[in-house]
């Protein structure tokens, strides 16, 4: 019988640490600048939650319907799917039970997220078929998680601002531009399959150099929002963290070194966004 644990694994849960952080400066930033007072705890409570449910939505569809290239391919054979460790029906239980808790969750913040909730879970279900036909899927899976700062001043005001589409343009093209980092691994099982990947239809060097193109595009979208914070050495420090462990990515990571892929991904990107996330969050609290 599957573990809480064997699904925790199969979504890759400690990844939600990507899109959350920026979903909760848009959040902070929603609430210290919207014109009428909200609840904040319990909608605090709510925009995680929604967070949350929609990422287990996301990865646990995503592992189902990939489950037959993943066992084909030698580095995903161990997951949770493939391995027999959470069966086929299991995991697609799992998605729809979330994606009832998303729904649910949105209706009761506020009736714009209510109507649009299944919009964002079709965005995010969409991603798992893109490779089967395009290179650009990278593209759709930052789309799928820029989302979140929107989703999250949306719970607070019931409406959108330039402020929130800034940094899900910065959330947008930083995830593209890693999961192309990320998909050198398989370049050459992609080609074997059939699959689209940047790094299935171009070389390593020339993939690499689409990937630092969305990051310097990421920077600079964040230099644009960062106009729109107060101008103190929180947001200084913060923004600069952003583009410094963006630059060290590509460092890491070259198309003749491609071992340090792992640490690129996961470690560097988690600290990337929680650095920022933390600095701005602490300059509009103290500073707005």
């Amino acid at each position: 019988m599957s573990s809480i644990a064997d699904y925790l694994r199969l979504v890759k849960f400690s990844h939600t640490i990507f899109a959350m952080p920026f979903a909760l400066l848009s959040f902070t930033y929603a609430i210290l600048t919207a014109d009428e007072p909200v609840n904040l705890w319990l909608l605090l409570l709510q925009v995680v939650g929604c967070m949350v449910f929609a990422r287990n939505v996301a990865m646990g569809f995503n592992r189902w319907a990939d489950r037959d290239i993943d066992a084909a391919n030698p580095r995903t054979a161990g997951r949770e799917i493939p391995a027999g460790k959470v069966s086929a029906r299991g995991a697609m239980l799992f998605v729809v039970v979330n994606a009832l808790l998303f729904i649910g969750v949105a209706v009761t913040i506020n009736p714009l997220c209510g109507w649009l909730s299944p919009v964002a879970l079709a965005i995010v279900m969409f991603y798992s078929y893109c490779k089967r036909f395009t290179a650009l899927a990278h593209i759709v899976l930052g789309v799928s998680l820029g989302i979140a700062p929107v989703g999250a001043y949306m719970a607070v005001t019931g409406s959108s601002c330039m402020e929130c589409w800034l940094l899900a343009i910065v959330v947008t093209t930083w995830c593209s531009g890693f999961d192309i980092i990320y998909a050198l691994q398989d370049a050459d099982f992609d080609r074997q399959r059939g699959l689209h990947s940047i790094p299935s239809h171009f070389s390593a060097t020339t993939s690499l150099i689409i990937s630092a193109v969305l990051h310097v595009a990421s920077v600079a979208t964040l230099v644009v929002y960062a106009t729109y914070q107060p101008h103190t050495w929180l947001l200084y420090l913060g923004c600069g963290l952003f583009g410094a462990i963006l630059t060290l990515e590509h460092i890491l990571v070259t198309p003749t070194k491609q071992r340090n892929i792992g640490i690129a991904f996961g470690t560097l990107n988690a600290l990337a966004s929680m650095s920022l996330a933390m600095a701005l969050i602490a300059n509009l609290l103290i500073y707005a």
